[in-house]
């Protein structure tokens, strides 16, 4: 695990992100050029090792209810890549879907072999039974979150 000392020149290696020191001696980095009202991308920074990153619109990380990750056990290079790939989803403006791990579409199954489609359609997230509609979502987070609630998994 990486010291608090170790994150701290990470983070910090991201000129493009703002210190503010908050209480109990944790630290909140933010992206002040943030196309909505999402700034934070580390979140409590904690001298115990103990973090977040924002992550809400990722792929392939799990998040609590408010879109962050823990990062206490984080390499280096995990830290340097979801750190990267936040400031990148704070980038896109409300007119566009925001940066994620690019993919054509996730085909989801239940143990009853019954499958849905998850395909990205502009800025939301859609999940489609044969060609009906079966949900929207705002996020990748809750549509998966929706799947997994009915007892699909991802293929």
């Amino acid at each position: 695990m990486l010291t608090f000392d170790q994150k701290l020149k990470i983070v910090e290696s991201f000129p493009e992100l703002t210190r503010h020191n908050v209480s109990m001696n944790r630290v909140n980095f933010h992206y002040e050029e943030s196309a909505n009202d999402k700034k934070n991308v580390v979140y409590h920074l904690h001298p115990n090792g103990n973090g977040f990153v924002y992550a809400e619109y990722l792929n392939g990380y799990d998040t609590d209810h408010k879109g962050l990750i823990n990062i206490r056990d984080f390499s280096d290079a995990e830290l340097r890549t979801v750190i990267q790939k936040s400031i990148e989803s704070l980038v896109s403006t409300s007119a566009e879907a925001p940066l994620v791990e690019e993919f054509e579409e996730e085909r989801w199954i239940n143990s009853e072999k019954q499958s849905l489609l998850l395909l990205n359609e502009e800025d939301l997230w859609n999940v489609y039974a044969d060609q009906n509609l079966d949900g929207t979502f705002r996020s990748y987070n809750e549509a998966r979150a929706y799947l997994e609630e009915e007892g699909f998994t991802r293929t």
